[in-house]
Order: C-alpha cells, then structure tokens, then sequence
C-alpha cells in the first residue's frame, strides 16, 4: 500500500533535499554549490568576467583602423568573425562601423539590420555615389555598432564598377567623406577576389585572415597574399596582412591542433593566439538577428571573440598581448569548452 506521504498535495513536501524558501528571518538560503570545477560552471565563471571586462573598456586607436576581413575561400568564417569581433569592440567601448560588401548580405542579417532590395545600401555608394552616412544604420541591442548593409542589387556591382571612373576606389572615398567619428571599420568581401574585394582593400590598412583549421586550410591563400601585394604596389602602400584568426577549433582532434601549428610556422606573430572554437551557439545567432555576444555571451564562441576582440586592440596601440590574463578554456585548447561537448 502507498503512503500518503508520497501522494504529493498542497501541505506536503515530499522531495528530500533543502528548502528554496525561508519560512522566517533566521532560516538562511541554501548556499548554493561552487560551480568552477564543472564544464558548465567553468562557463558561467568565465562569462561573468568577460562581460565584466567588457565593460571595462579598451584603449582607443588613435586614429580609424579600417579592417578589410577577406579569404576567398568560402566558409571559413570570414562574415561570422566580422560581425562578432565588431560587436566585441562595441561592447568594449569603442564605435564600430561594420560595412556589408558580400551581396549575400548575411552580415546584415546577423545584426539584425534590414536589407531587402528597397533599403539603401552600400551598392548605392559604390555605383551610385550616395554619401555613406545615408545608408549606415545604428545596431539594435548593441550601442556604438553601426552597419552599411548590403542587398542583393550588389551581386551586379561587379561588373557595373567595370565602366566607372576610379572603379577601386569609390569605398575608399565614401569612408574618407564620412565625418561620424569610428574607432574601427570592419569590411566583410565576398568569397572572390573580384573588384568589390579589391575596393575594400583599396579603401583598408589591415587585412584580417580567418582560417579555418581543417584540412586544405592554407589552400588558396597564396592567390589572396599575391593580390594584397599588387594592390599594396599599385593602389594602396599601407596595407598589410596584420592578423590572422583561426576559427573552427575542435580541440578533440588531432587535425585541428597540427593546422594551428602549420598556420602559426608559417604566419608567425601575425596569428592571434586566441582561436574560436567549433561552436552550435556561434551557428544559431544570425537566425535570431543577434552576434553570438548577445544571444549567449556564457558560451565559448562569445568569450572567445571578446578575447580576440581584446588582442585585436591591444595590438593595435602597441601594447603586448598577456595569455596569462586571459582566462580562456579554448585559449589553452582545452577540449572541455568546446560546444557540442557540454
């Protein structure tokens, strides 16, 4: 027979374990357990202080540093990188603008910027010479990011730039007339190296790299190096290949850890030392309309991009990059924090 003790009614508790609710002012709360020596907790500890750090502000770049993030090769993650290192940057106190040059438009969608074929967009300041100010718009849920966004008139962009006077530097003149004040431009390129990539270069200093570490990952980057040095010799002296990103990390296998290891023999300092895991959460944000730093900024990708984000402006005013301050499970390739394992 059942004892009553187990038929659950309103005057009875028959769960063991402590209460959640005082009954009085000197019955405490249960202490909740440490939660640092879990996968999860380890989590929840790092994501309060990166937000924490977040808020603490980076030093600024003394003058506009234009990032022009290209690989011609398709999915390494150049559009993933763009928009989640410029959301880092925001968070961290600087403005970002993020310029849409992939008519695809996915940056955009990722931040949640509407870019259906009547919005103006940044193919109205390239073909049409319309001052980049009218098409820039503010981020939603992130202060101090901006987006030119793309449509998908920019898939003929290329070939109407073909007629046009000084065809590879029309971005370059639209940034140089904007007059809001920016700490950083981010530029997203099409998977190509056609005349939109080359406008983007034209108009940059930095080229950012991402590469993905799976196999043939260094396949084709030497195309992409040959056309930063032609632009460098014909159009552009001051651009640079400055940082290289590796994304896709899996630190369970064994194929990850030698490409890292090809890509850091072969690429030297320019390579961050913050690489961004595999990650679900990375994967699922754009369909919200978010960057992975507000759908879930407790996740590995998040607290990965906000330390990259981190090395990235700290770099750039000179200053050297301490791992040691970087509490990262994914910056010592820890196998633990990769999402998809938790």
């Amino acid at each position: 027979m059942r004892s009553d003790a187990n038929i659950a009614g309103p005057m009875t508790d028959p769960v063991p374990g402590p209460r959640t609710e005082s009954t009085g002012a000197d019955v405490s709360r249960e202490t909740p357990p440490p939660m640092d020596d879990t996968p999860i907790g380890r989590a929840a500890q790092l994501a309060v202080e990166a937000l924490g750090r977040a808020g603490e502000g980076l030093p600024r770049p003394e003058q506009t540093r234009v990032i022009v993030v290209a690989n011609q090769k398709g999915g390494v993650g150049k559009t993933t990188t763009t928009v989640n290192l410029a959301a880092s940057l925001a968070l961290h106190g600087s403005r970002v603008l993020v310029i849409d040059l992939d008519p695809q438009g996915n940056a955009s969608t990722a931040l949640g910027i509407d870019h259906h074929a009547e919005v103006p967009s940044i193919y109205d300041v390239l073909v049409e010479s319309k001052p980049l100010a009218e098409v820039v718009q503010p981020v939603p849920d992130v202060e101090g990011l901006f987006c030119a966004p793309a449509t998908i008139d920019l898939a003929g962009a290329e070939i109407e730039l073909v007629s046009l006077v000084a065809r590879e530097s029309r971005l370059q003149r639209a940034i140089q007339a904007y007059e809001q004040p920016l700490d950083y431009i981010l530029i997203d390129c099409p998977p190509s190296l056609g005349l939109l990539t080359v406008n983007a270069m034209v108009a940059g200093r930095e080229v950012l790299i991402p590469i993905q570490c799976e196999y043939y990952a260094l396949e084709g980057l030497g195309q992409l190096l040959r056309n930063v040095d032609l632009v460098r010799g014909h159009l552009n002296p001051a651009l640079h290949v400055s940082t290289i990103l590796l994304t896709m990390y899996d630190g369970r296998t064994r194929l990850a850890s030698q490409v890292a290891d090809e890509v850091r023999t072969h690429f030297g300092d320019e390579v961050l030392r913050t690489s961004i895991p595999r990650s679900v959460r990375i994967s699922e944000a754009p369909s919200y309309g978010q960057t992975v730093l507000t759908y879930d900024p407790g996740s590995s990708g998040a607290l990965s991009y906000f330390e990259a984000a981190r090395e990235i402006a700290l770099r750039g005013v000179g200053v050297s990059y301490d791992a040691s301050q970087a509490h990262l499970g994914v910056q010592q390739n820890d196998p633990s924090m990769v999402e998809g394992v938790q």
